[in-house]
């Protein structure tokens, strides 16, 4: 034998073994597990710990982890979990499910990111203005990005492939996004426990679409009509009805029709699509013949299967059907024939004195008398549902269904919530909705008290030069401002002076994500630390002055860089002109030798109140506020 000859042999062989091992491999491969749990993840500490899946039926499935052993059963949808007993910070540890083996597992404090495009911004752009992202070390910090998936009705169990855990060390570090980064820093150089950030954002996205259906039924413009939305998605997907033209489709249930005939004689009024179906017998000695099928006439176009096999179509209704049946299609005993019909302009049918009959060598098979019917597209109903989706292009939810509910099992120890630009054409409802979603993330997490974190909107466009009568920023930040404060386990992040007027993506995310943190060593971690600057609390009106009260006031109010700036006050005229702003023990006093009778004050209430500088002692910022509700 030649040495190209064995050698052909021996790649043959080895060929064969690989595709053997494979396909024990594939044999031995029944048990899933969610994108999210794999290398590198960090699991929330002193709390019970989901771990699910899916699995084949009848599949035992046994977890090993830190010593303990649980063993569960798959569901009758093939869906299992263990609850792992709360553990202590701590790692990196290996946890084993069956045959699968998940490395490097760090235990700590998981946060949950969300919003929009500053929640995004891609550390990659950061690299300049702090150097030291290039060079960072650190393995105890963990990032997973959930990948993009939109889903208008379904709540998906399962999030879109393509994400893995990252570590805080240089080789990874460039996958991360900026927020992140910092806020995970921030957070384990504080507690020294490790970090987990799961990040589930879009860029341009609006907040109803990180809301369910459920928590959006008070805003009927964000809510689809799932029945309408769901029909006419039927008609649209060949999925739904592709199998009906299978020979073993189980067609019991569908109504009974006289062939030939129209479709109104027999009660069907309608445009659209109508599947027929028909068993028939024949001898052994006749199997695999070659035939012919007659069908005489059809209104408009059809497609015909013979044992789920497409035998000829006609795309309209003069020309007379027949149609080759190819040798071997046909089977001793039962076979069957399905005609999927379409007449867009109605009734549809067969079309009377034609003949229906399949032809096989002398012997004829009658096709007329009782088949089987279902309607697969009904046209008029289909416009009808159209119409009642017009508002698909402003529905909400899609974000929440496959991005954030697919994340419900796992763990979190509180949500950062970035977001507000995309709103604030429209800000009316933006306290509402956020209201809703943090209502909604504590239901589908179970967890009533859960955290969140809140980052106000930052500076942005020109500064003005007038106080502007309406500014949706502005509205934007009171929003968050009243969810912070009427909401408990909430705080708020205060960041009217680290934005960039003309970028809606400022670079300064390290600021953003220590005020953050601020918040969480107060909310979450119960440290008794200043958090906040001073909150609007009340005003009176004084003559020609008004006096504003504030809450959050340890160490008491201060100027940062001089006069007070950014106050405006307003008469019963409600023009809003720049004010005179003094420091008056616990209260700022504000007048405007132009406004005599003032009725209402504003703070920071632009778009772009970058100059603002009202403080308390720790050098927080006073929230943007105003008095009126104009």
């Amino acid at each position: 034998m030649s040495t190209q000859g064995s050698y052909g042999k021996l790649f043959r062989i080895i060929l064969g073994l690989i595709l053997l091992v494979s396909a024990i491999g594939d044999g031995f491969a029944k048990i899933r597990l969610p994108a999210l749990v794999g290398d590198r993840m960090v699991l929330q500490r002193d709390v019970e710990i989901t771990i699910w899946g899916w699995a084949d039926q009848g599949e035992t499935i046994t977890l090993k982890f830190l010593g303990e052993l649980y063993h569960t059963m798959p569901d009758e949808e093939g869906k299992w979990e263990v609850e792992i007993s709360p553990k202590k910070a701590g790692g990196p540890y290996i946890m084993e499910v069956n045959e699968i083996v998940i490395r490097d597992i760090l235990i700590g404090d998981v946060w949950l990111g969300s919003g929009q495009s500053n929640m995004e911004t891609p550390i990659a752009r950061l690299t300049e203005k702090y150097p030291e992202i290039d060079v960072s070390n650190n393995n105890m910090i963990r990032y997973y990005k959930v990948p993009t998936q939109h889903s208008v009705v379904e709540k998906k169990e399962e999030i879109a492939a393509g994400g893995k855990w990252y570590s805080g060390t240089a080789s990874d570090i460039m996958n991360w996004t900026a927020l992140a980064y910092f806020y995970a820093q921030k957070a384990y150089e504080h507690t020294n426990v490790p970090q987990g950030m799961v990040i589930a954002s879009l860029g341009g996205s609006a907040i109803e679409s990180w809301v369910s259906q459920t928590h959006l039924k008070q805003f009927p413009e964000l809510v689809i009509d799932e029945h309408a939305w769901r029909a006419v998605y039927d008609s649209n997907n060949t999925d739904v009805t592709k199998d009906w033209n299978a020979f073993d489709w189980n067609d019991k249930s569908w109504e009974t029709i006289k062939v030939p005939g129209f479709w109104q004689e027999n009660g069907i009024r309608m445009r659209g699509t109508v599947f027929y179906r028909k068993d028939f017998e024949l001898a052994d000695s006749l199997q695999g013949r070659y035939a012919k099928i007659i069908l005489g006439t059809l209104v408009d176009s059809d497609s015909v299967f013979v044992n789920g096999h497409l035998v000829g179509t006609t795309a309209y209704m003069y020309p007379p059907r027949k149609y080759p049946i190819p040798a071997g299609i046909l089977k001793a005993g039962r076979n069957n024939i399905t005609i999927k019909l379409t007449a867009n302009a109605g009734n549809g049918g067969f079309v009377p004195d034609k003949e229906y009959k399949i032809e096989l060598d002398d012997f004829e098979i009658d096709l007329a008398g009782d088949w089987q019917y279902k309607i697969g597209v009904d046209l008029d109903e289909m416009n009808r549902y159209r119409q009642q989706l017009k508002n698909m292009k402003t529905v909400g939810s899609s974000l929440y269904n496959g991005m954030i509910f697919p994340l419900k099992n796992y763990k979190v120890r509180g949500a950062i919530w970035y977001q507000g630009e995309a709103n604030a054409g429209d800000p009316a409802n933006y306290k509402q909705l956020l209201t809703e979603l943090i209502n909604d993330w504590r239901l589908l997490f179970d967890a009533p008290e859960m955290p969140f974190l809140l980052v106000q909107l930052p500076n942005y466009l020109a500064k003005p030069t007038e106080p502007p009568l309406n500014s949706g920023w502005a509205r934007i930040r009171g929003a968050q401002l009243n969810v912070a404060k009427e909401i408990p386990h909430t705080a708020l992040a205060v960041t009217y002076d680290v934005g960039e007027w003309n970028d809606i993506h400022p670079l300064n995310k390290k600021d953003v994500a220590h005020r953050l943190f601020l918040g969480a060593r107060k909310v979450v971690y119960g440290e008794e630390v200043v958090s906040s600057g001073p909150i609007y609390k009340g005003m009176k009106i004084k003559n020609d002055k008004i006096e504003i009260y504030f809450s959050e006031l340890t160490g008491g109010l201060q100027s940062r860089g001089g006069q007070l700036k950014h106050f405006a006050i307003a008469g019963e005229d409600r023009t809003f002109v720049w004010a005179d702003a003094v420091i008056k023990g616990n209260t700022v006093v504000v007048s405007c030798p132009n406004v005599k009778n003032p009725v209402a004050v504003r703070y920071a209430w632009s778009d772009n109140p970058e100059d603002a500088n009202l403080i308390n002692k720790e050098g927080l910022l006073a929230s943007p506020f105003r008095t009126d509700e104009w």
